[in-house]
């Protein structure tokens, strides 16, 4: 396949629309970002109180992670054949009415209801995901991996915020008399159509088709796909985008699987929910509080050298977490942070060189490609750490994910030298 050719992106106007974009894009994140954290902090504790039991609590948060991964399918089309736009504003419309089922699965006391609500929830979170591939649609090469990291980064008011709306959503929800566990996903849908509206009447010109006209100026080939066989044969031919790939599937996957269990080991050491609290907001600072710095690394000194630098962080976060032990640590709270920054590096760097490393053209096939497979392995991993941890304990599940850093690393040392 020809070579990835660079959008002309010089012109005035078009770097007025660019800061226009990122500036929108970050407002919607910040908007969807606390619809999504809101649902997801209350999706399990909702399903273990339609079922009365902890046992199948945990296939809420697995539906919503899966209905991303699927829905990010149909996303990617919309995406090709109408825009950016069109596409982020389908995925804020189908997960308000995802929250909307949530509610009405609640009132009902339907757990089938509920999972429903929760796969059609996940096409807000594919929304805020994709987000981050409009920041670089417009954006030249050198500034290409500091647009796609403030739009990452915005999504820390929101996943910071939503929790934190759990007792004023329960009040709303008492004074309009439906069960207070459901009070957070009216927040949800309030901070969806937000988002949505946001980017209808904002996110124009569309950065997708704008970057398209001024390859059709250029002479490029325009025909952009949306299919995501097409676009995983896409990313085989290019060892940049397959190095892309790798580094966020791996690096989410190894995040998903460490994090999710993390509560437990708390838990089974009897540290308070306080802290099991505190711990968790420590991961997510950094995750997503430092995205801007990461990017402009990625600009300064390459993707593959940020990806690297990611691995090593995630060495050294399995180290500290595996050896915490159970309870409330230092250790473990250390950990987690650097697992969060970890992710950052892999998240950023991967997504710069999937957006920058293929044909324009060939973009939103690509890129949702990318999201289906980040998602399918990190529910994959989230459910097999249970049984990891089960079995052999939480030190062997760091230690496997550790494994899993190393062969990323591996990857990015094979590769070469990618720009």
């Amino acid at each position: 396949m020809p070579a990835a050719r660079t959008v002309p992106t010089t012109a005035p106007d078009v770097v007025q629309v660019q800061r226009r974009t990122v500036r929108t894009l970050v407002g919607s994140q910040m908007l969807g970002g606390v619809g999504v954290s809101s649902g997801i902090a209350v999706g399990s504790i909702l399903a273990e109180d339609l079922l009365g039991s902890p046992d199948l609590a945990g296939l809420a948060n697995t539906a919503q992670v899966l209905g991303a991964a699927v829905l990010t399918v149909p996303m990617a089309r919309l995406m090709a054949a109408r825009g950016r736009r069109a596409g982020l504003v389908a995925g804020y419309a189908t997960g308000t009415l995802g929250a909307a089922l949530a509610v009405l699965a609640g009132i009902r006391g339907s757990f089938l209801l509920l999972l429903c609500a929760t796969a059609l929830f996940g096409a807000a979170t594919a929304s805020n995901s994709q987000a981050r591939y409009a920041a670089a649609d417009l954006a030249r090469p050198e500034h290409r991996g500091r647009s796609l990291a403030l739009v990452v980064w915005a999504t820390t008011v929101g996943a910071v915020l939503g929790p934190n709306l759990i007792g004023p959503a329960g009040r709303l929800a008492r004074g309009l008399d439906i069960p207070e566990l459901v009070g957070p996903f009216v927040f949800s849908m309030v901070g969806f159509v937000l988002g949505g509206v946001l980017l209808w009447i904002r996110l124009r010109p569309d950065p997708l088709l704008l970057a398209r006209r001024a390859a059709i100026d250029a002479g490029d080939d325009t025909q952009t796909h949306g299919s995501l066989l097409r676009g995983l044969r896409v990313i085989r031919a290019y060892p940049a985008a397959l190095l892309g790939l790798a580094a966020v599937a791996i690096g989410h996957t190894v995040m998903v699987g460490v994090m999710v269990m993390t509560p437990l080991h708390m838990h089974h050491g009897g540290a308070e929910l306080r802290l099991v609290g505190f711990v968790i907001s420590i991961h997510v600072l950094g995750m997503y509080a430092f995205s801007p710095v990461t990017g402009l690394l990625v600009d300064r000194i390459g993707e593959r050298a940020v990806i690297l630098a990611g691995v090593v962080v995630f060495l050294a976060a399995a180290v500290l977490a595996g050896r915490a032990p159970e309870g409330w640590s230092g250790l473990l709270t250390a950990g987690l942070f650097l697992l969060g920054l970890g992710w950052s590096c892999t998240m950023v760097a991967g997504s710069t060189l999937l957006a920058g490393a293929v044909p324009l053209a060939e973009r939103p096939g690509v890129q949702g490609a990318s999201d289906l497979v980040m998602g399918l392995a990190a529910a994959t991993g989230g459910a097999l750490a249970g049984l990891v941890v089960g079995g052999w304990g939480f030190g062997w599940l760091c230690a496997l994910a550790a494994g899993l850093a190393a062969l990323l690393g591996a990857m990015a040392v094979m590769t070469g030298r990618v720009r």
